[in-house]
């Protein structure tokens, strides 16, 4: 059986990439890592996603869909989908995220990527793709298996004892009735981490073709609220009050059709459910993983969620939280690497 070292020699072997200079350029949250090619004068990007924690396929698919609708994702350019290897088109360096600590403007860059968002959906809606129907539903069992990330590894992680099966009851009961509430908006493509570190900036580029699409592979089919939360409601950044209240009129200005009631109240329980994921998320990276760094986001995480509980149809979701986890519980659990926990 080969090495990962040997496999992915070979792959760069066959792409007639045979010495090519390679460094390490990105690793996320997942498994996956991401390799910068340097060969002939020119650089490509490879994607390490080692099976079977990983699988590259999901990813070539979306990959597939968003450039037959125009959008700027990187293009395939070698693929092994068995070895869980791709080179791709190198997008270059310059992520939202960099361009905005090197002090781009920061409406510019949010009303690109809201613009690209618009055209996606209205995209989706007229007309969806050939291989839309391949796209998974984001649907209830998804959404409760996710939500139930927060009480089955925050509350242990600060020292409460597991939730009881009553309570935990009541939480997917909660949940259970809010989704359909979510789904009174239109279905789209959701990209699911839509947010400025997977947006680039592409020079040379015009309109929202001069913004490129990374980290998709867990897209669904869902409401069109999801991404709009995840890019205003970015567990790593403060967005101003002001910019994303003006990025929600500007998306419904779009949309004039669109029922402005249902449309917030989606906004607040999918934005409550994605923040109640991360922050079970960020503390499994932790606990599980090793990972530190994510548990320094975690007190915004907790006052996104709780923006989002004052809305009027999470009003059962929040009494919830408060008898559960009432606000002095709402802190930053400690790190324990996975070997401490054992002991």
């Amino acid at each position: 059986m080969p090495t990962r070292d040997q496999q992915i020699a070979a792959f760069l072997k066959g792409a007639g990439l045979v010495g090519a200079e390679r460094r390490v350029l990105a690793a996320d949250a997942s498994f996956r890592r991401y390799d910068r090619i340097s060969a002939n004068d020119t650089t490509v990007v490879l994607m390490d996603a080692p099976p079977p924690k990983e699988d590259v396929r999901p990813f070539h698919r979306i990959q597939n869909l968003l450039l037959s609708m125009g959008f700027s994702a990187p293009r395939p350019l070698e693929v092994d989908e068995e070895a869980g290897l791709l080179l791709l088109e190198d997008l270059g360096d310059r992520t939202f995220t960099r361009a905005l600590h090197e002090g781009e403007d920061e409406a510019r860059l949010y009303l690109m990527a809201v613009d690209l968002l618009i055209e996606l959906h209205r995209k989706w809606a007229s007309e969806a793709p050939l291989g839309a129907d391949a796209v998974p539903p984001y649907d209830d069992e998804r959404l409760a298996t996710e939500v139930l990330l927060l009480p089955d590894w925050y509350l242990p992680a600060i020292g409460g004892a597991p939730l009881a099966q009553d309570r935990k009851a009541a939480y997917r009961e909660i949940w259970g009735k809010l989704y359909g509430r979510a789904r009174g908006v239109p279905e789209t493509l959701v990209l699911r981490d839509y947010h400025v570190d997977n947006l680039m900036v592409l020079e040379g580029r015009q309109g929202i073709s001069a913004c490129g699409l990374l980290d998709f592979q867990d897209a669904v089919r869902g409401p069109v609220t999801y991404d709009l939360v995840s890019l205003l409601e970015d567990a790593r950044r403060d967005v101003a009050p002001t910019l994303a209240e003006a990025m929600i009129t500007r998306y419904l200005d779009a949309f004039p059709d669109l029922d402005r009631e249902a449309f917030a109240a989606s906004y607040a329980i999918m934005g409550a459910q994605r923040n109640a994921k991360i922050i079970g998320i960020f503390t499994r990276l932790s606990r599980r993983d090793g990972k530190a760094a994510y548990l320094q986001h975690i007190p915004r995480v907790w006052r996104l969620l709780e923006q989002d509980l004052r809305h009027p149809a999470l009003a059962e979701a929040a009494a919830w939280f408060d008898d559960v986890i009432p606000p002095p519980q709402r802190i930053v659990p400690a790190h324990r690497p996975p070997d401490e926990e054992k002991e």
